[in-house]
């Protein structure tokens, strides 16, 4: 019986590359994803009984809660959580709406309460993993980030706060990523890949704009049960930027 990862935000953008690489691992993976048309080509792209992809809104409990169940019906087991579906909204403060502000905490921090919530028995069983896609905006910011990097901040709070609730039974981990290009990893239609600029890749003392690949090997790293003296950790996985001084 395959371990079974359950992955939110999983039909587009850096879930989408987790989503494969975790296949292409030998795990079953079950995605939620409120986007049914992203869902549609995920499920053509890399159809196979490994993968059970459900259209699930992750700040709707009953959703949340049934869709695990279903999960549990098809794999028999739930070894691993990732928290990645987000609600990114950059706009200036003063046109910040209450209801865009409620949106960002609903799906970027009550969503991973409630995926932990209805997980935490089946995770408890398998010793398993918990992984929250945080944001390098958890510790730095930019004018106009403040319903993202808000929810961001809380979901790292929220991290530490689960290793100690939820250990030594399950590991809970963030990772923060910096810059990882993902233009092109979209819905076919609104797929358009950035044309990143040699300036674009000096800014990172990598040498490069990261790569969705550069999260999924974080993922994997962290799910590995060799690995379980990691908790309670944020790992920022940014090619080095945010570490870079800059002068103007």
């Amino acid at each position: 019986m395959k371990k079974n990862i359950l992955l939110t935000g999983g039909a587009q953008g850096i879930g989408k590359i987790v989503a494969r690489e975790l296949l292409a691992a030998n795990y079953g993976v079950t995605v939620f994803d409120c986007d049914g048309e992203a869902l549609a080509e995920l499920r053509d792209e890399f159809g196979t009984n490994d993968l059970l992809a459900l259209e699930a809104d992750v700040s709707d409990e009953a959703m949340v809660k049934a869709g695990i169940q279903e999960s549990l019906e098809h794999f028999g087991q739930l070894n691993g959580l990732v928290n990645n579906a987000v609600f990114q909204l950059f706009k200036p403060f003063d046109a910040l709406t209450l209801e865009e502000w409620n949106r960002a905490l609903a799906v970027n921090l009550t969503g991973p309460f409630l995926c932990v919530k209805y997980a935490e028995t089946e995770l408890r069983k398998a010793h398993g993993a918990i992984i929250n896609i945080c944001s390098t905006r958890a510790l730095q910011s930019e004018a106009g980030t403040e319903s993202y990097s808000a929810t961001k901040g809380g979901l790292l709070s929220l991290t530490h706060a689960l290793a100690m609730s939820l250990g030594p039974d399950v590991r809970v981990n963030a990772i923060s990523p910096g810059w990882i290009d993902v233009s092109g990893v979209k819905k076919k239609s609104m797929a358009k890949a950035y044309q990143l600029r040699e300036e674009d890749h000096r800014q990172h003392p990598a040498g490069r704009v990261g790569k969705a690949e550069d999260i999924a090997n974080m993922v994997l790293f962290l799910l590995h049960p060799q690995n379980d003296f990691i908790t309670g950790q944020n790992l920022i996985v940014d090619g080095g930027m945010t570490k870079k001084m800059i002068y103007q």
